[in-house]
């Protein structure tokens, strides 16, 4: 005869969402995180867009001096990639949660770090030269450039 009430194996478990779905009954990244407070989910909610938005401004950002050496530039820019690689990888994951406000908070995230950091809004062309003579920088939208090159799939 069955027992009532729930099974030792599924007390514990959470529901895994495979559609998109309202709601602040959320698990994003972490086990337990944010939990079941309306607070806690707006916390997690700008979290997403703050790492969206870095990977934005990492895309676009301008950290290697002119003047530095070859080596070095590369250790930066290799560093600068994995950051941005991991950054963009905890942004997938929070939207693999299926929740409909973690999916808006990430591509706001996104489309306002590009305004910010990778449109003509907010920034001047230069010629992006170093001292060697060598083009130095990536090409970014409308000309601009960048220490990284652009996310491409």
């Amino acid at each position: 005869m069955p027992m009532a009430g729930p099974s030792p194996t599924r007390r514990n478990k959470m529901m895994m969402h495979m559609t998109f779905y309202w709601g602040k009954d959320a698990l994003i990244l972490f086990s337990g995180w944010p939990g079941a407070r309306t607070e806690m989910y707006v916390l997690a909610l700008v979290f997403v867009f703050l790492l969206a938005f870095l990977v934005e401004w990492l895309s676009g950002c301008r950290l290697i001096r002119k003047d530095a050496g070859r080596v070095g530039a590369g250790l930066i820019q290799t560093a600068m990639h994995g950051v941005r690689a991991g950054l963009a990888y905890m942004v997938m994951l929070a939207v693999m949660s299926f929740n409909g406000g973690v999916f808006l908070a990430a591509v706001a995230g996104h489309a306002v770090g590009f305004l910010v950091f990778g449109s003509r809004v907010f920034k001047k062309d230069d010629d992006g030269v170093g001292l060697d003579g060598g083009d130095y920088r990536h090409r970014r939208a409308g000309g601009l450039r960048s220490d990284l090159p652009p996310i491409s799939c």
